[in-house]
């Protein structure tokens, strides 16, 4: 078994100088990348046939900018959006969240790496910010003498917890082939402040959550505007158990409402990765409240189910009067990823009182037109991320349709009321019999 005595400690460009021309490498999603070794890559320009799978780059890193260089991505955020556009390789990768896992374990990256905290008194190295997928291959490529496991730490990386010893979520040291050190800024996403159409929709949204609630939000305005509504409302006594903790899950806790009284993994938030600003990091360094474990457990529906009361509350770009629910395309193309929709669309449907919401506004404008996101059907190329049967509520600012349980006239009825009114004649006339 390989058990190095202790790790080389390189700088970025030394680290760099060991990927060879043709070579794989794995890093994280988003908050969990090496940044300074990723930018230290850019500097090469001997690639011949380097292959990256990650996804949410954080940064744009030089690298994938390389001849030679090819990007395999679960997840598309603006950076590989910008990097598509200009013609460099970066592909999509077709899959969830959870199955990422499996998809860096068949990959078999001879290199991976990720970002950590320094070391602390016991030689523990904390995955900080994310502890997703990739775990077990990651402590395989510690195992294996033929492979590399690349640590970047920086001492802005909170120490963040797992549940140990099955769910650690660090690594010793002494398991480390090379340690990075870095001091560079963290990723931040800023918040952004809810526009008067996503606080009407989340105030929808927030009449579904019930005292004693377990809840996973998504990114974005309308899951803020959620949490900012439980936070000051009179409920209380939630569970959180979510994909990405964000500045919204740290406000439900400030304000006392958590409990986590859920039905497992009682006594503790239960997260796969965090973003948001340095105050959500800074809370975050050594809190017992909240537990960092790998997204094959954060997103098994057969998990989710048994929370109480589970409430999932996500987005889309669009649905149609079937009730399918476009998330990650516009017209065709790739806009973000899969993530865990429709994982927490099944988890919550099995949770005893459990709901989902698919929440949007409904319109969006194209050019100079006004268009409505609840669609008669959807345009031949469109891609499904959420089957009809899996969706339970959709809520725009105009109301919620509930669709679980009804039927296809049914559904398309109660679709059409919550578009926008102007819309709603000619949707009516497309419906479905």
């Amino acid at each position: 078994m390989h058990r190095p005595v202790s790790a080389k400690r390189l700088t970025p460009a030394e680290a760099a100088a060991l990927v060879r021309p043709r070579d794989r490498l794995a890093v994280p999603l988003g908050p969990g990348q090496p940044a300074a070794f990723l930018h230290a890559l850019g500097e090469r320009d001997d690639f011949e046939d380097l292959c990256v799978f990650g996804a949410l780059l954080t940064g744009l890193y030089k690298v994938f900018t390389r001849r030679g260089v090819r990007m395999r991505s679960g997840f598309f955020g603006p950076v590989e959006r910008g990097l598509r556009q200009a013609g460099f390789d970066v592909q999509f990768v077709p899959a969830d969240f959870r199955r990422f896992s499996h998809i860096v374990r068949d990959f078999c990256p001879r290199i991976l790496s990720v970002m950590g905290s320094p070391p602390d008194e016991k030689g523990m190295i904390s995955f900080g910010l994310h502890a997703g997928a990739g775990v077990e291959e990651l402590f395989a490529v510690a195992r294996d003498p033929d492979r590399l496991l690349v640590v970047e730490i920086n001492p802005r990386v909170p120490r963040t917890l797992g549940m140990p010893p099955e769910h650690p979520h660090a690594i010793h040291v002494d398991l480390v082939d090379v340690l990075v050190e870095s001091d560079a800024p963290l990723f931040e996403l800023p918040d952004r402040v809810p526009d008067d159409v996503e606080r009407a929709i989340a105030a929808v949204a927030s009449r579904y959550v019930p005292d004693g609630a377990t809840l996973q939000t998504g990114i974005g305005g309308i899951p803020s505007a959620v949490a900012e509504i439980l936070a000051a409302g009179p409920g209380g006594d939630y569970g959180l158990h979510t994909e990405m903790f964000t500045t919204g899950c740290l406000r439900l806790h400030q304000a006392g409402k958590v409990t986590n009284r859920k039905g497992q993994y009682d006594g503790v938030s239960i997260v796969t990765f965090a973003a948001g600003p340095s105050e959500l990091y800074e809370w975050l360094d050594g809190n017992e409240s909240v537990r960092f474990l790998p997204i094959e457990f954060v997103n098994d529906p057969a998990i989710i189910a048994r929370n109480r009361r589970f409430v999932s509350i996500n987005g889309a770009l669009a649905v149609d009067l079937k009730g399918q629910i476009a998330a990650d395309t516009i017209d065709g193309r790739q806009f973000s990823g899969i993530g865990g929709h429709e994982d927490f669309l099944q988890g919550a449907a099995y949770s005893e009182g459990g709901r989902s919401l698919v929440c949007l506004p409904s319109t969006a404008r194209v050019g100079d037109r006004v268009v409505s996101r609840i669609q008669a059907q959807f345009a031949a190329g469109a891609v499904v991320t959420g089957p009809r049967h899996q969706v339970d509520i959709v809520v725009t600012e105009h109301g919620a349709a509930e669709l679980a349980g009804r039927s296809v006239a049914e559904r398309a009825e109660s679709l059409v009321a919550v578009a926008d009114p102007q819309f709603r004649d000619a949707l009516r006339a497309a419906m479905p019999s």
